[in-house]
């Protein structure tokens, strides 16, 4: 069998979590057995679908690097094809004209739920052989079959049967011609030559449908498989709460693709007790007999986990890259590339994203030291703190040579001689010098920020303490 998957979202929103992954299993399948993926973007909802989703969805695709064989195709340019198979089901007798009106329809709703009855259309129209009604367009209903049944041999939920009178005749044009989703997700699906449809499950009371509109049209049933869906931490319907944003925005807060790739294929799937896999490892490993039948849980503890682990574990001058990016964005000085990567070494293993990376990084950069943080300067800033900078200062303007070695020997020499210990001395300093107490190791920080700039920010900062803790 020639293997091709695909991955159809519709571009009414952003390219969020759970179109993520099923794009995921279905690329990583194509990928697994050598064959193809496509991309279709199903826009036939004109009033919803914007040019904006469609550069989101790409863009997105393209950042999680799932590169894709085929496509996309638009099925806006392909209502040809769809109106020759609506023709194709009427002159066969396979479809026909309804004449309904919506208030017969409301009437028809309203009598089935008195009676407690399932509401279905009744199929008035299905072998109408009277008079046209004058002033209602029709819409186009597909012919389902009145008996037997649909056997599903789905890869993730296992048998599935469906009893086709359980379905009703479903729509396949609307009133002014357009094809509905289940015709146009069976036709491409046929032309495209789509051997597994791999989705998520709130499409399986559509899939009977489908297979039955197939056999109709004559088309071979491709295999289907149906994802659980994806759950909040506390087991209910994901929410932006719970994290169910687009990819985009997980790019722009610093997130790695290779990450979020790695989080979304344990989204339901898992390997032994495997928790970290590269891209080539997810391509190896993955089978769908191994994607769970219940829901998965969001967890954005995890993802954050997980996001860590890549920043540490890449290279310095790949942070070194992503952080150069950021600066430039923010218009942050940082022309010595040397020191950038040092930099990168230095901070790539203490925090969860790029962002909190830059953020936290910027003063080894900066001119202008940002806001001394607060409780910080509680704790440590006292008026006696100034003479201790002080001291400090002068001791780092005579060292010749900026380099962490004869920084920690100032800093030792006057632990030494004021009796103090370090717990005391170096939080002062880091907070001058940085703006907080949380920094790698005083030393190193101080060399890479800068003897020029550390001399002008403890002088800062002794000025800060003159005029702010006068009285304590």
């Amino acid at each position: 069998m020639n293997i091709k998957t695909r991955f159809a979202p519709s571009p009414t929103g952003y390219l969020h979590i759970g179109g993520a992954r099923t794009a995921l299993f279905s690329w990583l399948f194509a990928r697994h057995h050598g064959g193809k993926f496509v991309l279709r973007i199903e826009d036939t909802d004109r009033e919803r679908s914007t040019q904006e989703s469609v550069d989101a969805i790409l863009c997105g695709m393209e950042w999680l690097g799932m590169d894709y064989d085929e496509g996309p195709y638009y099925q806006t340019q392909r209502f040809d094809r769809y109106q020759e198979v609506i023709t194709q089901l009427l002159d066969e007798g396979k479809a026909y004209r309804c004449y309904c009106t919506k208030d017969e329809l409301d009437a028809l709703r309203a009598e089935q739920q008195k009676n407690k009855q399932k509401p279905r259309y009744d199929g008035r129209y299905r072998d109408y052989s009277g008079p046209i009604p004058s002033g209602i367009e029709p819409v186009i209903r597909f012919k389902n079959p009145l008996e037997g049944e649909v056997v599903i041999n789905d890869q993730v939920l296992g048998q599935v049967v469906i009893n086709n009178r359980e379905l009703d005749d479903l729509i396949i044009a609307r009133s002014d011609g357009t094809p509905t989703y289940n015709l146009t997700v069976v036709v491409d699906d046929l032309d495209m030559g789509i051997s597994h449809v791999i989705r998520g499950d709130d499409h399986i009371n559509n899939t009977p449908r489908q297979i039955n509109l197939l056999h109709a049209i004559g088309g071979e049933i491709p295999i289907y498989a149906h994802l659980p869906m994806i759950l909040g931490n506390d087991g209910k319907r994901m929410s932006k709460r719970h994290g169910a944003v687009s990819v985009s925005a997980y790019a722009e807060e610093g997130y790695l693709p290779d990450a979020l790739l790695n989080y979304l294929v344990r989204l339901g799937w898992s390997h032994k007790d495997q928790e970290i896999f590269s891209i080539d490892e997810m391509i190896s490993l993955f089978s769908l007999e191994n994607v769970n039948k219940s829901a998965a849980a969001f967890d954005l503890d995890k993802l954050q986990w997980l996001n860590q682990h890549y920043i540490k574990h890449s290279d310095d001058h790949s942070v070194a890259a992503w952080l150069s990016q950021a600066f430039t964005r923010k218009n942050i000085i940082h022309e010595n590339s040397q020191k950038l990567t040092k930099v990168a070494n230095l901070q790539k293993d203490r925090f969860t994203t790029i962002n909190e990376l830059t953020e936290k990084s910027e003063y080894f950069f900066l001119d202008e030291l940002p806001a001394y943080d607060e409780s910080s300067v509680k704790k440590h800033f006292k008026s006696a703190t100034a003479d201790l900078l002080t001291e400090i200062c002068t001791g780092f303007q005579q060292i010749n040579d900026w380099k962490a070695e004869n920084i920690q020997s100032v800093i030792d020499q006057y632990i030494e001689s004021s009796g103090l210990k370090l717990g005391k001395v170096a939080p002062p300093i880091r907070i001058a010098a940085t703006g907080s107490t949380n920094s790698p190791s005083i030393d190193i920080t101080l060399e890479l920020i800068g003897q020029s700039l550390v001399i002008k920010r403890l002088q800062a900062a002794i000025e800060f303490i003159k005029q702010n803790m006068s009285d304590q």
